[in-house]
């Protein structure tokens, strides 16, 4: 009786190990930030995160005109919540429309905005479409998180 607990306990002690060691091979996902409008929501993480280093310019650029930009429909007369982890907050984060400044950085996970902002000229909007980004770090950019805004008719 004694042997087999103990094989039980090697056996055991092997498949912990293993998963650690397939574990510790795994890269650390980014951070995710997600837009809610009504019921609906879209979450992303990216390949413009750094891990608290300064995304290189370049790396930003070619984000930003990624194909794989998720998009959300958005009623005007909606409210847009934008979402993101305590990680991200706690270096400060700023909402980007079609890469200019919509709102000051913050500290905060959540942020509202009205929907008709997105498609209004007098903030840059043109169109019925709408690039919004969310920047993590204020005086370096070490994320960047881009969403399509799509006005709903």
């Amino acid at each position: 009786m004694t042997a087999l607990r103990s094989r039980r306990a090697v056996a055991a002690f092997g498949a912990v190990s293993a998963g650690l060691l397939l574990l510790s091979a795994c890269n650390k996902p980014s951070p995710l930030a997600t837009i809610t409008v009504g019921t609906n929501s879209v979450s992303s993480q990216t390949d413009c995160y750094n891990d608290g280093k300064e995304v290189p310019s370049g790396d930003l650029a070619k984000c930003l005109k990624s194909k794989d930009i998720k998009s959300i429909k958005v009623d005007p007369d909606e409210t847009v919540r934008f979402g993101v982890d305590p990680a991200v907050a706690d270096k400060g984060w700023t909402i980007l429309m079609n890469g200019q400044p919509l709102t000051e950085s913050s500290t905060k996970t959540y942020r509202t905005i009205p929907g008709s902002v997105f498609f209004n000229a007098q903030y840059g909007a043109s169109g019925n479409s709408t690039l919004v980004s969310i920047k993590e770090g204020e005086s370096k950019v070490t994320g960047l998180w881009s969403f399509k805004l799509e006005k709903a008719s």
